[in-house]
């Protein structure tokens, strides 16, 4: 009985605690309004990236790897040599080629990649011209660098934030309020896709680097739209 007479108080008040923030929670709230705000601008492409390959086919799978290793190291360091390049392995691969029958093993075929990045489009345009007398490109494409993406991110958060009390003030004069105060604001970019493959562009790069009697073709990199959303809701004081 003692345990009981202890335990019962306690029970009592989580039971009425309980109780009372049920409450508060179903307690309807107005004059909360949702609001969405965009500011964005065009920002160029100042990043070129371009993948290259070299591919084979032997009958013997270990003197294949090596003929790959080999042209693939070669390349790797001469694009070293580049500093303002980023240089990096992309996929490899290795796989049976069948008889006509599709039962017999008659030789492997293996391709390794080569990826190249860099913001100095002269630089890794001369490079990759270089490098194609041993490799074979399979895409070239642009896109946004990631510290020019921050800046255009930083410059555009005041620009959405004033768009968004701009329209908040608009709402309030509409419905009368004398004020609103901000309940939540979430701000968030719009993702930044990576731009097409220009594939077209790589045929003709490579076309180009083929014939050396030809001029390579002038680069056209594009631009992408950066936004910044700001997504919040406002509460009115009425009068």
């Amino acid at each position: 009985m003692i345990k009981r007479l202890r335990v019962a108080p306690l029970a009592l008040l989580i039971s009425g605690l309980a109780i009372s923030t049920l409450a508060l929670a179903n307690e309807p709230i107005y004059n909360q309004i949702s609001l969405r705000a965009e500011a964005s601008q065009e920002v160029a492409h100042d990043q070129m990236q371009v993948i290259l390959y070299t591919e084979a086919q032997d009958t013997d799978p270990a003197r294949l790897a090596t003929a790959i290793s080999t042209t693939l190291n070669n390349a790797v360091a001469t694009a070293r040599k580049q500093a303002t390049v980023n240089v990096k392995l992309g996929n490899r691969s290795s796989y049976p080629v069948h008889d006509s029958k599709g039962q017999k093993i008659t030789a492997w075929r293996e391709r390794a990649e080569l990826r190249l990045e860099s913001t100095d489009f002269s630089t890794l345009s001369a490079l990759t011209g270089e490098l194609l007398s041993t490799l074979k490109m399979s895409n070239m494409q642009f896109s946004i660098a990631t510290k020019t993406r921050t800046n255009s991110e930083d410059a555009l958060l005041k620009d959405a934030i004033s768009a968004f009390q701009a329209r908040a003030k608009l709402v309030s004069d509409a419905f009368g309020s004398s004020s609103y105060k901000v309940v939540n604001l979430n701000l968030s970019s719009n993702g930044f896709s990576r731009p097409p493959v220009y594939a077209r562009a790589a045929k003709m790069l490579s076309s180009s680097m083929a014939d050396e009697s030809s001029i390579a073709p002038d680069i056209e990199a594009g631009s992408s739209q950066v936004s910044i959303v700001a997504d919040g809701v406002i509460e009115l004081v009425l009068p």
